[in-house]
C-alpha cells in the first residue's frame, strides 16, 4: 500500500487528509506492535496514549520522502515508526512539564496514570525507535539513526530553551524563531528526510527533503502558537489562551513585544498564578490591537512559501513531491 494512489482533488492535488489516513493504515499496525514489546507494567499506560490517535504527520512525511527519492516507500516503514514514537514520547513529556490534563480530547497519559510512569512511558518510547532502527545495521539504517539522535537532541534543546524563556522578561522574535526551529523545525527536518536516507538517496535529495521539512516545521508552530492563543478549546481539547495561561514566549508574544506592547507586564497575576478570565481576554484584544495574530500567520506563510520552493531543488519523484506540498499547506490551514 502506497501514498501515491490516493484519490484527488478535482484539480489534481490528493486530499491531504486523506494522504495521511492512508499513512496511519500503514504505519498504525507496525507502531501498536512495537509499543506491544515494551514491558507490561507500560502497557496500558502506552495503549491509552496511543488510542488517542493523531494525524501522523511525521510518519506520512517519511513514506513520502522515501517514494519522493524514487524508493519503495515501504522502504520508509521503519523511519515513519520511529518518528511517530519520538514525536509521542515528547507529547507524553510535554504534557506532564505544561501541567496539560487533557490531549486529543481525553486525559492526557500523566494525568490518568501518574507522573512517574508517564515518564518512564516515554523514554521507553524514545530508545524503542533507535533500537527498531538499529535491529537490521544496514549504513542506511546507520545514518538514518545518526540524523534522528541529532534532530531529538535539537528538540530536547528547543524544549529547555522554552521553559527557560517562561522566567525571562521577553523573547525576541529572532530567539524565539530560533527555539521553535529547534523544538518542532528539527523533528519534522528529520521525518521529511529520513525516509529519503533509509532509499539511498544523494544528498542533494536528502537536503532539499530536510530543509522543505526545516521550514514546515517553523510554519507548522506558527500556527500552534495561534492556536495556542486564540484555538477554541472544542477544538484544540485547551482553554483559550492555554499559552497565555503559563506565560509562554511565543511567536505573538515576541512579535508584541517587539512593538513595545509587554503583554504578561501588564497582567495583574504574576508568574506561576491562574490568570482570570478578565485579564485573559484583555491580553487577547492587545495582541490583536498590535497586530501580533496576523504577523504570526504571515510568517507561517513565508516558511511555507520557502517549504515549497526548497522541493524544487532536487529531482522529486512528482507524485510524492505533489503530495508532500499538499501537506505543508495543509498545515498552514489546520484548525486543530
Amino acid at each position: 500500500m502506497t501514498l501515491t494512489n490516493s484519490r484527488s482533488r478535482q484539480d489534481g492535488d490528493p486530499v491531504a487528509t486523506e494522504v495521511l489516513a492512508r499513512a496511519r493504515t500503514v504505519v498504525q499496525p507496525v507502531l501498536n506492535a512495537a509499543a506491544s514489546r515494551l514491558a507490561p507494567e507500560l502497557r496500558a499506560a502506552l495503549e491509552h496514549h496511543l488510542a488517542g490517535g493523531g494525524k501522523y504527520v511525521r510518519a506520512g512525511l517519511a513514506l513520502l520522502s522515501a517514494g519522493a527519492a524514487g524508493g519503495d516507500e515501504q522502504v520508509g516503514v521503519v523511519g515513519a515508526v520511529a518518528m511517530e514514537l519520538i514525536h509521542n514520547y515528547s507529547l507524553i513529556h510535554d504534557d506532564i512539564i505544561d501541567g496539560d490534563v487533557e490531549r486529543r480530547h481525553r486525559r492526557t497519559l500523566w494525568a490518568e496514570f501518574g507522573v512517574g510512569p508517564a515518564i518512564i512511558a516515554g523514554d521507553a518510547m524514545s530508545i524503542l525507535a533507535f533500537q527498531l532502527l538499529l535491529e537490521d545495521p544496514t549504513n542506511a539504517r546507520v545514518r538514518a539513526t545518526g540524523l534522528l539522535s541529532e534532530a531529538t537532541q535539537a528538540m530536547i534543546t528547543g524544549q529547555a530553551e522554552d521553559m527557560a524563556s517562561e522566567l525571562r522578561p521577553s523573547l525576541s522574535v529572532d530567539e524565539c524563531l530560533k527555539m521553535e526551529a529547534g523544538k518542532t523545525g528539527a523533528l519534522l527536518s528529520c521525518s521529511a528526510s529520513i525516509g529519503a536516507v533509509l532509499a539511498q538517496a544523494p544528498v542533494a535529495i536528502v537536503d532539499a527533503l530536510a530543509d522543505y521539512g526545516r521550514h514546515l516545521g517553523v510554519a507548522f508552530q506558527a500556527v500552534d502558537d495561534v492556536l495556542g492563543i486564540w484555538g477554541e478549546s472544542s477544538v484544540t481539547g485547551k482553554p483559550v489562551g492555554s499559552d497565555l495561561r503559563q506565560h509562554k514566549k511565543s511567536l505573538p508574544i515576541s512579535i508584541a513585544g517587539e512593538k513595545g506592547v509587554d503583554v504578561y507586564g501588564s497582567l495583574a497575576s504574576p508568574l506561576g498564578q491562574d490568570l482570570s478570565e478578565r485579564e485573559i481576554s484583555g491580553a487577547l484584544a492587545m495582541l490583536e490591537k498590535c497586530g501580533a495574530r496576523q504577523e504570526t500567520m504571515d510568517i507561517g506563510a513565508t516558511h511555507l512559501r520557502l517549504a515549497l520552493e526548497a522541493l524544487d531543488r532536487a529531482p522529486l519523484a512528482p507524485g510524492p513531491r505533489r503530495e508532500l506540498a499538499v501537506i505543508a499547506r495543509y498545515v498552514i490551514e489546520r484548525d486543530q
